[in-house]
């Protein structure tokens, strides 16, 4: 990509846990950025909420903090910002007063269980079961998704249901909600959602790429408080005046694993793991619609357009890889902070037997089990604490794992591509990936490399990518060439003998087993 000093992208980055915003110079290189940890509330065990207005103020001040930085090395952002990109947490759903602009409730956020009681009466139900909805959705029932969290709004919060009958409620996820804000609010906001984010509601006919009839109708969801669905890469809107940032247009938008693809440049065939609170790793099926007979998701990919070729991805969701590691820092106070991990880890060759499945809210891909809880299994007088880090590092991988087997079952060797070795690289992203002892067990539980970029904040930087898309800034050809990418690339290749990687996979598998119908245990 060809410099360029007077050319900018910005990218809202809107996570589980924090919110940044950074700024990308004509080379997709970052030149300022500010990052803010927001409030998570647990108000009931497996609730988890976030307040949306905070969300709000935490967008507003990265995006001044991050225009002082650029300025205050000498870029002239003010008059190059071409276009921002909006990447964010998927699934976790708001609905809001459109004549008021404030939220109805907290956000329900995507790793909340609460809505388990409606997944069970939807299964009894509806003559499909659990996969009732997955001809049309490629997602199965289950409290992962947006329209179960709407069900329970509408049935539990008197300020929700009182809106709807007085059109006065918006639904979205979390880019919706950020996208009517950034454009106006109740001053005529702009109510729209993206492709990859309407994917992940259970809502959106994939083959369409509209809300389906069929299922608002079983679901008795109101169409009028759904946004507009559009591409990932047009101009949606102008950021209003009130906002650091007025008269720019928002014109990329996607949810954080998709945008992670993008900043991954996976083409057809070609895979990311990113490793955040949870972990997940999709597959770019390309115009194919793959659906699953091995517990994952079909899901999108990317719409780079409104006119562009819709890609297509079969995804595994992990709800807890780093959240497990936050875990042994506030929970059990083992480390104070997360790069402790490595180091302690580090201090043995094994876990001693130890295996821990952090089924916290129940398991994701490819078991799918709401009933799970974590377990720790192999303890012995010998085990310690570098033996309990090392294992919660394992869990991660093996979760990966599961996942990547899964999809070699589903996708076949057409599927997946290649390098001119026979090999099948699975490419890493996310905080975590900083953590080389995670990424060489990671390859070593595969028996297949792992290929970290030099840049491992590819969501918003897949993001930016959008945006610049929309706005000339970019082409797709200056996007999807990996090679110059692949020379800084640090590869990870397994060390670990066979034998024992099987027999590894074989003790994981017994150990997931030991979490199933957990959930009712007596407190």
């Amino acid at each position: 990509m060809s410099k360029s000093s007077e050319v900018f992208i910005g990218s809202i980055d809107q996570g589980t846990t924090s919110t940044r915003f950074i700024i990308y110079d004509g080379s997709a290189t970052a030149i300022g950025s500010h990052q803010i940890e927001f409030t998570q509330f647990y108000p009931v065990a497996g609730w988890v909420e976030h307040d949306p207005m905070e969300i709000l103020e935490s967008v507003r001040i990265c995006i001044a903090k991050a225009l002082d930085k650029a300025t205050a090395e000498g870029h002239n952002v003010d008059s190059g910002l071409k276009a921002i990109g909006i990447t964010n947490q998927r699934e976790t759903t708001v609905v809001w007063s459109k004549s008021t602009g404030l939220p109805l409730y907290k956000a329900i956020v995507w790793m909340d269980v609460r809505t388990s009681s409606i997944c069970r009466r939807l299964e009894q139900n509806l003559s499909g079961g659990p996969n009732h909805f997955e001809p049309s959705c490629g997602l199965p029932i289950s409290t992962y998704f947006s329209a179960t969290k709407l069900l329970w709004l509408l049935e539990n919060v008197e300020a929700v249901r009182d809106a709807v009958k007085s059109s006065d409620a918006l639904f979205g996820t979390v880019d919706s909600w950020l996208i009517w804000n950034l454009t106006g609010g109740v001053k005529n906001g702009v109510h729209v959602t993206d492709v990859s984010n309407a994917s992940r509601t259970m809502l959106m006919n994939l083959k369409t790429l509209n809300w389906d009839e069929e299922t608002l109708k079983a679901l008795e969801i109101p169409l009028e408080i759904l946004p507009k669905i559009v591409s990932n890469s047009e101009i949606i809107g102008k950021i209003e005046t009130g906002w650091p940032i007025p008269g720019v247009p928002i014109a990329g938008c996607l949810g954080d694993q998709h945008a992670a693809m993008l900043g991954q440049a996976c083409g057809r065939g070609e895979a990311k793991s990113t490793y955040g609170t949870g972990a997940f790793i999709l597959l770019n099926t390309g115009a194919e619609i793959v659906h699953s007979e091995h517990g994952l998701l079909t899901t999108m990919a990317f719409k780079l357009g409104p006119s562009a070729p819709t890609n297509y991805a079969l995804e595994g969701s992990i709800a807890i890889a780093g959240a497990a590691v936050q875990w042994l820092r506030d929970g059990l106070g083992i480390i104070n902070n997360s790069s402790e991990i490595e180091e302690l880890a580090s201090k043995v060759d094994s876990t001693g037997g130890v295996y821990f499945v952090p089924a916290f809210n129940g398991l994701f891909a490819p078991w799918w089990r709401d009933d799970a809880r974590g377990v720790c299994v192999g303890m012995t007088r010998f085990t310690n604490k570098s033996h309990i880090c090392r294992a919660v590092l394992e869990s991660m991988c093996f979760q990966v794992k599961d996942v990547l087997d899964s999809m070699h079952k589903d996708a076949g060797e057409k599927g997946e591509v290649k390098n001119e070795k026979g090999e099948f690289l699975l490419r890493v992203d996310g905080g975590a990936t900083v953590n080389n002892l995670l990424m060489q067990l990671q390859a070593d539980l595969l028996g297949s490399p792992v290929l970290r970029p030099e840049n491992i904040e590819t969501t918003a930087l897949g993001a930016a990518y959008a945006a610049g898309l929309a706005v000339g800034v970019w082409k797709q050809d200056q996007i999807f060439l990996t090679e110059d990418k692949a020379k800084t690339a640090r590869i990870f290749r397994p060390t670990l003998d066979e034998g024992l990687r099987r027999k590894k996979a074989d003790s994981w598998c017994k150990a997931v087993e030991r979490t199933f119908d957990l959930a009712d245990l007596s407190l």
